[in-house]
């Protein structure tokens, strides 16, 4: 083999590990996708997306893997990402697309194996808050794309806060910041139980999911309970797409519930009337370490009161 014929081979893959390299350990990698896989593997991934998270102890970058109709993740240093990353493009697929705050290259293999990486101006910078929350530090920051976040409407694919969601992005951020600074009461060397009483729509259950379980990485199971069916079939449709498969959610009254005879943690964010009486009840009986709850209207107690001055005449 001749020195030409070598450096053809040599310098893009060079190039494209000191690429990679550079976008994990310089903090500039704001997402990749790699896709078209080189064998079809059933069981093999076919797309394997990759975004920076922020976890209690620094950056990591998560790595979620399509295999079948399942997601799985895993979090890594920025070292280990960009080895990780490398070894894809080099083992696995065939292209790749990663945006940077610098520039969006698209990675392309050749059939003899050998890399192309194509720039362009970059599509998916960093958004900033508006002005007076430019220095809030959120768990789940503006500008990296979260999937759970997509799919409930509140976020843009380039990880853009939806305008009219704003208030809502807000709300789950000091929601998990709440949870965080009770999250080290909650068992580490075994399987964590919560149970989310009148959960609703649940944007906050599937925050809770994924602060715990996909950004702390502890072994969680979480059960959301309400009593409205609809919304439980869409919560039920929406966990089974980001294949969350210990996040569950039934249709049910808390007075009546009697899934489980050991709770780690309970939430009762909007159970109604005397249900956040009953939810507190449950959550004492099973000596839960972690109660977050907020009283809800007593209708009853409303229906028991009497005062003439405020009768309508």
């Amino acid at each position: 083999m001749n020195e030409n014929t070598l450096n053809d081979k040599t310098e893009p893959r060079a190039e494209l590990s000191a690429f990679l390299r550079s976008a994990a350990l310089d903090r500039l990698l704001l997402q990749a996708t790699f896709s078209q896989p080189r064998r079809k593997d059933e069981a093999g991934p076919r797309k394997v997306t990759v975004r920076p998270v922020r976890l209690k102890d620094g950056l990591r970058y998560q790595f979620e893997r399509q295999i079948a109709n399942q997601a799985h993740h895993d979090n890594l240093l920025p070292e280990a990402a960009a080895e990780e990353m490398e070894r894809l493009i080099a083992e696995q697929f065939r292209q790749a697309l990663v945006k940077t705050s610098e520039a969006d290259v698209q990675i392309l293999v050749s059939k003899k194996g050998k890399p192309a990486l194509l720039r362009k101006a970059p599509t998916a910078k960093a958004s900033r808050p508006p002005e007076h929350n430019r220095t809030k530090s959120y768990l789940l920051p503006e500008g990296t794309p979260v999937p759970f976040l997509e799919e409930l409407g509140v976020m843009t694919s380039d990880g853009r806060v939806v305008k009219a969601k704003y208030d809502k992005f807000r709300q789950i951020n000091r929601f998990l910041e709440m949870v965080a600074d009770v999250s080290e009461h909650l068992p580490k060397d075994r399987e964590v139980r919560i149970v989310d009483f009148g959960c609703g729509k649940s944007y906050l259950t599937f925050a809770m999911y994924h602060l715990l379980a996909v950004q702390q990485g502890l072994d969680v199971r979480v059960f959301g309970l309400d009593l409205k069916e609809e919304v439980i079939e869409t919560c039920s449709r929406l966990a089974a797409k980001l294949g969350w498969d210990k996040l569950a959610f039934a249709v049910g009254d808390i007075a009546r519930y009697e899934g489980g005879s050991s709770v780690d943690m309970v939430v009762t964010l909007h159970a109604c009337d005397t249900a956040t009486d009953a939810a507190l009840l449950k959550a004492i009986e099973w000596d839960a370490q972690v109660i977050l709850s907020v009283p809800c209207c007593q209708h009853e107690l409303f229906g028991q009161l009497s005062q003439p001055v405020l009768k309508v005449r």
